[in-house]
């Protein structure tokens, strides 16, 4: 009879063959191969963007999150083991698909002249969202993963998107939030974007009553940079900041915190949540 040990019994070692065997991954990311999986992805970012969170979108398909852009990207998708169910996702927008569909998402949000100016190839991110029901566990690292394997196999060399901070009660708190974020977090000044739509003056406030997002926080951590003032998003009712990742910047932190922590991404230790 095999005797288990470890932390709740999840490797076993035999007397016969000092075998150990790892617990199984319960979730895995990967490039959405099959238009079904595209269409559960959609399904899912319907029901946190739509039915969540009350924005209003201009999809094509009843019932899905569905745009143009959607047929110019890979969808990374992470999905559960157990059951199947595609439980996060985001879409990724390569530069040479940015040429075929005529630009990137963030140029209808944003004044990117000083930015794509830079040499060297870009990755924009997007329309990122978890179920809620597997907030708070490893679903946000595991999709990092699938993220950083991505970028590096493709040897991009930045990566940028929109993340969006919601209202609180009395509005949105742009100055408040921003002084949450350090100094050496906004990046160089040359760099700095134009937000097309301002958050109004009638929808700010002055007290912070919503904080910096976890996404925007994890973000943060990778060493993104917070470029210029936020856009309002009028259908999403958030205020959009422009991040952007210098990917030789981020190596270090991929290959400590995603790399030498796959065995813990395993064994459910990382938190993660949207």
């Amino acid at each position: 009879m095999p005797r288990q040990t470890g932390h709740h019994g999840s490797f076993m070692r035999t007397h016969q063959h000092d075998q150990i065997a790892v617990k199984p991954r319960r979730y895995v990311a990967a490039i959405a191969t099959h238009q079904a999986d595209i269409r559960a992805a959609q399904a899912l970012r319907y029901r946190v963007f739509a039915l969540e969170m009350g924005a209003r979108l201009h999809s094509k398909i009843d019932g899905l999150d569905y745009d143009e852009i959607d047929d110019y990207c890979d969808h990374l998708l992470v999905r559960d083991l157990q059951t199947g169910a595609i439980v996060a996702c985001t879409r990724l927008l390569t530069d040479s698909a940015a040429a075929r569909l005529g630009r990137f998402y963030s140029e209808g949000e944003f004044h990117l002249d000083g930015v794509l100016s830079l040499p060297g190839r870009f990755l924009e991110i997007g329309r990122t969202c978890v179920d809620p029901a597997q907030r708070g566990s490893v679903v946000l690292g595991t999709l990092w993963n699938g993220l950083a394997d991505y970028a590096y196999r493709q040897r991009f060399d930045y990566l940028m998107g929109c993340a969006s901070i919601s209202p609180g009660p009395s509005g949105f708190a742009v100055e408040a939030v921003y002084r949450q974020i350090r100094p050496e977090q906004f990046g160089p000044a040359e760099l700095a974007v134009r937000p097309r739509h301002p958050v109004p003056t009638a929808q700010r406030c002055v007290r912070d009553e919503s904080g910096i997002p976890p996404l925007l926080q994890a973000y943060l951590r990778l060493g993104c940079w917070v470029l210029g003032e936020p856009c309002w998003d009028e259908d999403f009712n958030v205020m959009d900041v422009f991040i952007l990742l210098e990917l030789s910047r981020m190596q270090a932190r991929y290959e400590k915190r995603f790399i030498a922590k796959r065995l813990e991404i395993t064994h459910d230790v990382m938190p993660a949540y949207l």
